[in-house]
């Protein structure tokens, strides 16, 4: 076996692993920050009902009446 050869191979796997890893580790960042920026707009959104009013009959839509 060529030392030399095998010693290049190594390294160049051990440079994809870390490169895997590194961009692995953006990856989960990004999705904590994503996940975060969610939580602070729902935090701070106003609530529905503040933006649509009450409640509609809750009767409304039960039934519906068709003549052809």
């Amino acid at each position: 076996m060529d030392i030399a050869a095998l010693s290049m191979g190594m390294s160049q796997i051990q440079a994809a692993q870390q490169t895997s890893i590194s961009v692995m580790k953006m990856a989960m960042e990004t999705g904590t920050e994503q996940m975060t920026d969610m939580m602070a707009m729902v935090e701070t959104s106003t609530p529905a009902v503040a933006v649509a009013g009450p409640a509609p009959d809750p009767n409304i839509g039960q039934l519906l009446d068709i003549s052809v």
